[in-house]
């Protein structure tokens, strides 16, 4: 049996974007009190979402993660390991998440002159998207960044002048759906 699969993909808005501001709220109950969102009765798809975000560091700093030569270890396998670890928790950190089947988690190291870029893509088959679990890798995977460089990149008084986590974003969200 053959089946066609279309691809939706959305960048920029939630599952409930065409929600108008008089469609009651979702995450809470008559009382105003958070309730989780029952998804039992979707049906399994296959999700994907990729999440990016940026360290500013100096370039000395990013020159020492590049060689291997930081005194704490391999900062990019650390950091890697982390994000993995942080998508696989998320529904413990995100009250409202659901705890989901993660299928693969796919994460990817840019070195730039004054920065890292992490992204970090997320598969699931389940009943709810996975644009916060790859979210939750990409602030753990540049926090475990930080983390392992703070001692290159403190300044004399101990401060972090050069050091910013920037540009966390979800730059794609997709559902397979069949047709």
């Amino acid at each position: 049996m053959t089946e066609d699969i279309n691809t939706q993909t959305d960048t920029k808005h939630s599952d409930n974007e065409n929600q108008s501001p008089d469609t009651e709220l979702t995450h809470v109950n008559a009382d105003g009190d958070a309730q989780m969102v029952d998804v039992g009765a979707k049906p399994d798809t296959n999700r994907r979402a990729s999440a990016r975000g940026e360290i500013e560091l100096t370039q000395t700093t990013v020159d020492a993660v590049r060689d291997n030569e930081i005194g704490k270890g391999d900062v990019l396998a650390t950091a890697r390991i982390g994000a993995i670890q942080a998508v696989k928790h998320t529904w413990e950190t995100i009250p409202m998440c659901h705890q989901i089947p993660i299928t693969n988690v796919d994460t990817v190291f840019d070195l730039h002159e004054t920065a890292v870029e992490l992204r970090v893509t997320v598969e699931t088959t389940g009943k709810t998207g996975c644009e916060m679990e790859a979210l939750e890798g990409v602030t753990t995977g540049l926090n475990v960044i930080w983390d392992m460089v703070k001692a290159a990149e403190k300044d004399d008084a101990g401060q972090y002048p050069k050091t910013a986590i920037t540009n966390i974003e979800v730059v794609n969200k997709q559902k397979q759906t069949e047709t």
